[in-house]
């Protein structure tokens, strides 16, 4: 089994970072900060991320992703919201039951990714992480807004093979990766499995990506490492990280991109910074979200 250590990356920690996600049309990298309801940006230069801008997208932001038709689309507080290149945010629509504060018991986007069609899929969970508070939710390029599953605790990373015939989605809530069989046509999850199991000292499955390869790679949150496994659930590499919560990962080309967390201990200086790491393969880019930026709506 192949052993990597990733690297510390230069822009400042976040407090709980997010969601890296590789713009390859503006040739640059976005991730989010949870709490602080930010935005980043940076350029890549060979192994060097650069950060460009930060911008504020809402109370909380879980995931953000390329607008085909300018700016960027989040998932932020209970919804969606556009941002604009001059950093305008602008809320497209707030979920029915999605929403509130951690004081009310309230929900937020988590995180979320779109297929090569342009759809967006992205997921809640509850601020205190309740079991069954949880949603994925599909917005098409028609601008609805569509349940996919229900029932779920902490909807997390989500990810498709390299022929879309299978989406990979984690619930970091009871630990399990989940495989289920999808038509790239309408968008639709059928035969459900459970592909992992994680827990325990190894950390629970949170953020993913899938490489060219189609292998499936974990952020191990509580684990301090990133682990690749074959698409039979096999366990193949490990990218050991210095930071307990390692939250999710992405490709810019051949350089996997971590996203780290604070909380794990007195003794990581490094938490909530992005680490870097050449594993020897690749992995796609993100797909932008190819629908409207007006009309936004639940489907009825």
């Amino acid at each position: 089994m192949l052993t990597l250590r990733a690297a510390p990356a230069a822009p400042d920690p976040a407090d709980h970072g997010e969601g890296p996600t590789w713009d390859a049309g503006r040739a640059e990298l976005l991730w989010v900060d949870i709490g602080a309801g930010l935005v980043r940006r940076a350029a890549l230069d060979g192994d060097r991320l650069t950060e460009t801008a930060a911008v504020r997208a809402g109370d909380t932001v879980g995931v953000v992703v390329p607008a085909a038709a300018g700016g960027w689309l989040a998932g932020a507080g209970g919804g969606f919201t556009h941002l604009a290149a001059d950093g305008t945010a602008r809320v497209l629509v707030d979920l029915p039951g999605e929403g509130g504060s951690e004081a009310d018991g309230g929900t937020r986007m988590n995180d979320g990714a779109c297929d090569r069609a342009g759809r967006f899929l992205a997921g809640t969970m509850a601020f205190d992480q309740r079991p069954g508070a949880g949603t994925l939710y599909r917005l098409d390029t028609d601008g609805t807004v569509t349940t996919v599953l229900d029932g779920l605790t902490v909807s997390n990373g989500i990810g498709w093979s390299p022929d879309e015939r299978t989406v990979y989605l984690a619930d970091s809530g009871p630990g399990l990766v989940h495989a289920f069989a999808y038509d790239p046509g309408s968008g639709a999850f059928t035969d459900g499995r459970v592909l992992l199991e994680t827990g325990g000292p190894d950390g629970v499955a949170d953020g993913l990506t899938v490489d060219d390869e189609g292998c499936l790679w974990t952020a191990m949150w509580g684990g301090g490492q990133v682990r690749r496994w074959s698409p039979e659930g096999e366990l193949l590499a490990v990218v050991e990280v210095p930071v307990a919560h390692t939250s999710s990962c992405a490709f810019a080309g051949d350089l996997l991109v971590v996203s780290t967390a604070r909380g794990g201990g007195e003794d990581e200086p490094d938490a909530g910074r992005l680490f870097t790491v050449r594993p020897g393969v690749s992995g796609p880019p993100a797909n932008p979200y190819r629908g409207p930026l007006t009309g936004v709506r639940p489907a009825t």
